[in-house]
């Protein structure tokens, strides 16, 4: 009989932590969990999924203005914000259940509240305490916003998806992908848009000739860009309005002034300076290759750990921790060649080296670049344009890179992501015959690389 109450309990029930207690307990493992927030984590509750949904949201207003151009009579359109708010929450709550059944059905104790580190074995979640042979940490991140005067009337990803009434005037204050996929949102449900960022050009760590693309694309969709600007502080007006300061001196009036300016480590009160656990400047836990902390019973994995911040990551390493634990295998997850959508309007997806990483890398590389007027504009009146690149290795023909922005970027690379996975050459794309009419087919038919 074990001498602990567990043999592995999880903190968090987000995408990590669930996979991985529920793949623990299908294989006997006797598993506790404890959730005080949301069951599925961020993704569920307060990012990937209901972010989807409002992008879905967002086009149709696009959408009935493109059908004019194909013969529909689309009059009196409006947009009602608690229908789709009231919608997709009770959506999550759908989901939020399926989460319980699925932990609580695979044979995990679910013990919802507070859980934090007492000992190398112990968690204590409320006034009781729970013994594991190993624990877990899989909390997650939380979103960042700087202390600046005004902060109380800022709000964040977590409170967006939850408004009481709609914004008629919107400041998003960031220049990551959630930043760039709320201005749209904000502007395609109606309301007058700026995205502010301190830096030269949004999206960071993107390709430059993708960055520059989607810029110019999303100021067609009417979003105000201020580059090179940031927030000082923010004023609530007597009339309820929010007056945003910035930098070079000029004011913004808003009704919602939201922060995207990055995601941190979930860890406070979570006890880890109880047992000493190593970790990085920002809070992040610091694991080997095995996921384990510097005390051998603690893992964690997922956003906390602040590797690579995507769902599907997060739930790799829950899966492979579990497999390495109670069947031997080895560690398998590899963070090269990752598709990556931006659900920007139009979206972005991309996956392996830009072509600035190409070059810093040393490899000797042809460009192959493509940008045209979809098919569908040429008769919906739109001047939305689509970009598709690939970087080749001109020593090894091997494509190093596929980067896309366009309508359903993320769908189409998912599907290149496999080829590069299996190592696809340009001969392999050249020889595949195309789709048509499709917009992805141009992926197979460019045949010549652009002047360097």
């Amino acid at each position: 009989m074990s001498a602990y109450d567990f043999d592995l309990f999880v903190i968090g029930a987000g995408s990590g932590g669930v996979r991985a207690a529920r793949m623990a307990a299908a294989m006997g493992v006797k598993v506790g969990i404890t959730e005080d927030k949301y069951l599925g984590g961020t993704c569920v509750n307060v990012g990937c999924v209901p972010k989807k949904l409002f992008v879905y949201a967002s086009h149709y207003g696009e959408d009935f203005h493109d059908a004019k151009g194909f013969g529909w009579n689309v009059e009196g359109t409006s947009f009602d914000w608690p229908t789709l708010r009231d919608n997709k929450n009770a959506e999550i709550q759908r989901l939020n259940g399926i989460y319980r059944n699925l932990l609580v059905n695979s044979g995990c104790t679910l013990i919802e509240g507070h859980g934090s580190l007492v000992d190398e074995h112990t968690v204590k979640v409320g006034d009781s305490t729970y013994t594991a042979e190993r624990i877990l940490v899989a909390v997650g991140g939380w979103p960042f916003v700087p202390d600046i005067p005004g902060k109380e009337h800022i709000i964040s990803s977590n409170e967006v998806f939850y408004l009481d009434e709609f914004p008629k005037r919107a400041v998003v204050v960031g220049g990551g992908y959630i930043a760039v996929e709320f201005a749209g949102i904000f502007a395609g449900l109606g309301a007058q848009t700026s995205l502010i960022y301190r830096g030269d050009m949004f999206l960071r760590g993107f390709d430059n000739d993708v960055r520059e693309f989607t810029a110019a694309e999303v100021a067609k969709k009417g979003v105000d860009l201020k580059f090179s600007v940031n927030v000082e502080a923010v004023e609530k007006l007597a009339d309820g309005s929010l007056r945003v300061s910035l930098t070079d001196g000029s004011t913004i009036d808003a009704d919602c002034v939201m922060y995207a300016t990055g995601r941190v480590p979930r860890v406070e009160g979570l006890g880890l300076e109880n047992l000493g656990i190593e970790q990085q400047a920002n809070g992040a836990i610091i694991v080997n290759d095995t996921f384990q902390t510097n005390v051998p019973s603690v893992y964690a994995v997922g956003d906390v750990i602040d590797r690579v911040q995507l769902t599907p990551v997060a739930l790799a390493e829950g899966m492979a921790l579990v497999k390495h634990l109670y069947q031997g295998q080895d560690i398998n997850v590899d963070y090269n060649l990752i598709p990556t959508a931006v659900f920007c309007q139009p979206n972005i997806g991309t996956v392996g080296l830009t072509e600035e990483q190409a070059r810093a890398q040393n490899h000797d590389i042809d460009i192959y670049r493509s940008e045209f007027r979809a098919m569908k504009h040429t008769i919906s009146g739109s001047e939305e344009r689509t970009l598709m690149k690939m970087i080749v290795d001109k020593t090894t023909d091997k494509v190093l890179g596929v980067h896309m922005v366009g309508p359903d970027a993320g769908e189409i690379i998912q599907g290149i992501g496999i080829a590069l996975k299996a190592g696809a050459t340009k001969a392999v794309f050249d020889s595949t015959i195309g789709i048509h009419p499709t917009a992805a087919e141009e992926f197979v038919t460019m045949r010549e690389p652009v002047k360097q």
